[in-house]
């Protein structure tokens, strides 16, 4: 497994004196025509600096992908002046394009060719010479791991490794600018390590890397950050300064009765808490500038270190109106029978065995992670427990209702958003509301009531006109669970949901989830986003179709443990566990 390097400096290219690697002078970008006219960036000036990782973070429709685009010279500004490497990109876009990489959201693959396909069909439109290709192959080969796959096509690669093919793609000629465009997203952890152990190493050699990204975490290991909002650039600075002016503001918060979800509701109902998420056993609470902290009983504050994610949402929070919490209904007394129950499930491709004796129960109003590496088995698994796939063998039963004998009756007790927007995008989202309330059997008065839910409880309102493939991202996500959630489901499935939404709508989807959950509605749900893995009352972390841990997250982490490492965070664990797995079956291999 690749690590990230340790930082050898500052690139030579980084001192005081040396000229920026992109500047932005007033730079203005529309879309669209007349009185439908966006303005995907307003008069934007910023400078980033050569040399160095910067990160570019902000909601969705922020203007980071814009902004990539108009340094790649795919895109002109209608307004103001934008330099690259010393080059004005309007009179010089392709000597500009000539000394860059440039790797998009979707990759730019061609999913039939294969591995080497694709490199020897960048290697011809980068004008890279016969000669050079052979060399260069095999660095970027050895760099990305994928020198066994080169007869692969593409569109067989796992997430992570069509990362890993893009980025070696836009790398065939060493650029002295590289621009990401979220890199990363919806890829596991193992592989996010690996990818940016490429760009760390890329950096030491003295490259400029422009990356944009959804992954706060990933914001610290830049050198520098730009955040957005809306076309406009609201700070700029090195990661550790930006949470440092938030000193004496972070808490981590803990009730003597009360569960931690709970907590969490008080706590964003209180005067003066800018925000407050799961972590650990309590809760994480961010107070708003001069708030002290809120006078509430059984509470115990202790004071915690700012972290970049805290940032985020200070900034961008000011700008919005946050949603009120929902007063939580708790569930009735329920039995003790497990909503899920997995026993011995198995299932096979041909001779390939995918998922080996998985078991685990379900209990109601729990939120069960299901977490695994590309190529784990955990999205083969899941597909089987919402009815999707077939067993090949083992024992499924959701609600009572066996998944295998009875699947007509079990999946009515079953609400499903997909990783990929999965509703019909041309339609209108009031459309896709009654379609998906009549599908599940509601009708009359019933059906009135849940349209009139949905709409009011996801601030749908303003779109209901709307295509649902034009609204904003935050909002697609919002429509899929109001259309999954429409009957009431026993148990909510989340196949990534979250993948590729900006931290605030995260946030707020998760504040929905623990409403539901403490409801009595069971949630399980596969993420790539590990701080979402610690929200979770327990998980099973699979390898190689296998469970290989199970439990809490706390207990999870303590799995991973070691004299060296006594603390694991949550990704620690996950790239821990499964090395140590892997390691185990090539010995006795």
């Amino acid at each position: 497994m690749t690590t990230i390097p340790p930082r050898t400096g500052t690139s030579p290219v980084a001192e005081p004196g040396h000229p920026p690697a992109l500047r932005f002078t007033t730079v203005g970008k529309r879309f669209g025509r007349g009185a439908r006219q966006v303005a995907a960036l307003h008069d934007l000036t910023l400078a980033i600096p050569a040399g160095r990782i910067t990160g570019l973070l902000g909601p969705d429709a922020a203007g980071k992908t814009t902004l990539l685009r108009l340094a790649a010279g795919l895109l002109r500004a209608d307004t103001g002046r934008l330099d690259v490497l010393g080059l004005d990109v309007a009179r010089n876009a392709a000597r500009i394009q000539a000394r860059i990489g440039y790797m998009p959201q979707r990759f730019g693959l061609y999913d039939d060719l294969s591995v080497q396909e694709n490199l020897d069909l960048y290697a011809q439109i980068q004008g890279l010479s016969p000669a050079a290709r052979p060399a260069r192959y095999a660095e970027l080969l050895r760099l990305t791991a994928l020198g066994p796959f080169g007869g692969r096509r593409a569109g067989k690669l796992s997430g992570g490794m069509k990362q890993k093919l893009g980025l070696a793609c836009a790398l065939l000629r060493v650029p002295d600018l590289l621009l990401l465009d979220e890199p990363t997203v919806g890829v596991d952890p193992i592989s996010r390590r690996e990818l940016w152990a490429i760009v760390a190493d890329l950096r030491d050699r003295g490259v400029t890397v422009l990356v944009s990204t959804a992954y706060l975490d990933e914001a610290e290991r830049c050198d520098e950050v730009v955040l957005l909002d809306a076309g406009t650039l609201l700070a700029q600075g090195t990661p550790g300064a930006m949470a440092a002016a938030l000193a004496g503001r972070c808490f981590t918060v803990q009730h003597a009765t009360l569960d931690r979800r709970a907590l969490q509701q008080q706590l964003l109902a209180a005067p003066g808490v800018a925000d407050a998420r799961l972590e650990g056993a309590g809760v994480r609470a961010l107070l708003a500038a001069g708030a002290g902290l809120p006078a509430l009983p059984g509470v115990a504050w202790q004071a915690a270190a700012p972290a970049f994610a805290d940032v985020f949402v200070d900034r961008l929070q000011a700008r919005r109106t946050r949603r009120a919490p929902t007063a939580m209904t708790p569930a009735p007394p329920g039995g003790q029978d497990a909503v899920l129950h997995v026993a011995g499930l198995n299932r096979f491709f041909g001779t390939f065995h995918a998922v080996q004796d998985v078991s685990f129960d379900v209990a109601r109003g729990e939120v069960f992670g299901l977490l695994g590496a590309n190529g784990a088995g955990k999205t083969t698994t899941f597909r089987m427990l919402c009815g999707l796939l077939g067993a090949s063998s083992g024992i499924l039963r959701v609600a009572g209702q066996d998944l295998r004998t009875a699947p007509a009756e079990a999946r009515r007790q079953i609400g499903y958003v997909a990783q990929k927007f999965a509703l019909y995008g041309n339609l209108s989202v009031a459309q896709n509301l009654s379609f998906f309330a009549a599908a599940y059997g509601l009708w009359g008065k019933h059906l009135r009531a849940r349209l009139a839910w949905a709409q009011a409880e996801f601030e749908l309102g303003p779109f209901l006109g709307s295509n649902a493939g034009d609204i904003p991202l935050g909002y697609k996500q919002r429509l899929a669970l109001a259309c999954a959630l429409m009957h009431e489901p026993a148990v909510l499935f989340l196949d990534e949901p979250t993948s590729g939404v900006d931290p605030l709508a995260r946030s707020e989807f998760w504040q929905r989830i623990n409403q539901y959950a403490a409801a009595g509605t069971t949630v399980l749900i596969t993420t790539h986003f590990m701080d979402e893995a610690a929200y979770c009352d327990r998980l099973v972390l699979m390898s190689q179709g296998r469970v290989l841990a199970a439990g809490t997250p706390a207990e999870v982490r303590a799995r991973a443990a070691t004299p060296a490492m006594p603390d694991p965070t949550m990704e620690d664990a996950f790239i821990g566990l499964i090395a140590a797995h892997e390691a185990g079956l090539r010995r006795v291999a």
